[in-house]
C-alpha cells in the first residue's frame, strides 16, 4: 500500500484541524530539536570539526 499525494494532503488538512496552526508549529518545533539532539549525539557532525591550522610564517 502506498500513500500518494492526495492521501498526504488530506491527512495534512485532518492534522491541522485537529491541533491548529499554533500547536502545530509548537509540535514541529519540538521534533526539530529532538532530532538535532539526537544527531548531534549520534556523532560529530562535519561543519563542527576544527578546520586544520597551518603555521604562519
Amino acid at each position: 500500500m502506498r500513500v500518494g499525494l492526495p492521501e498526504l494532503v488530506i491527512i495534512l488538512v485532518i492534522v491541522l484541524l485537529l491541533f491548529g496552526t499554533s500547536r502545530l508549529a509548537g509540535l514541529g518545533k519540538g521534533l526539530g530539536q529532538a532530532i538535532r539532539g539526537f544527531k548531534n549525539e549520534v556523532g560529530p557532525r562535519d561543519d563542527e570539526e576544527e578546520p586544520e591550522v597551518r603555521g604562519r610564517k
